[in-house]
């Protein structure tokens, strides 16, 4: 299971390296990741697949996940059109997205808080 892990961080030079850091230091694979916040804080959402681990390690580097919840992560081509097409599904089925983000590997991150209907609308051909 994907899982998004919510990080509220200053947003000062250096933030970042503690968290990847802390997270590297538990082990931990960071799959993707975005950070959102032109003012003193941000935003730091982090894709891994370990979630404890993760949190535990950054518990010990006094870095709180403020919010974390389960995900979904599609395959995809790299082409022109792909996000356009999927997004276009998951209108169809009245699923409202509230997290994107591109991970490694050619990757989508979705979230909504209607995650079995995300999960039936990328599953429909």
């Amino acid at each position: 299971m994907a899982v998004d892990l919510v990080i509220d961080i200053e947003n000062t030079p250096g933030a970042l390296a503690r968290v990847a850091a802390a997270i590297s230091d538990a082990g931990v694979n960071i799959a993707a990741a975005t950070c959102i916040g032109p003012g003193d804080r941000a935003e730091l959402h982090i894709l891994v697949r370990h979630a404890e681990a993760a949190r535990h390690s950054l518990a010990i580097s006094h870095l709180a996940v403020s919010r974390e919840r389960e995900v979904v992560v599609i395959d995809v081509e790299d082409r022109p059109g792909v996000l356009a097409d999927m997004t276009r599904k998951i209108a169809r089925a009245g699923v409202d997205l509230d997290l994107v983000y591109v991970a490694t590997r050619n990757r989508v991150v979705f979230g909504a808080d209607d995650l079995a209907g995300l999960k039936a609308a990328l599953d429909a051909g």
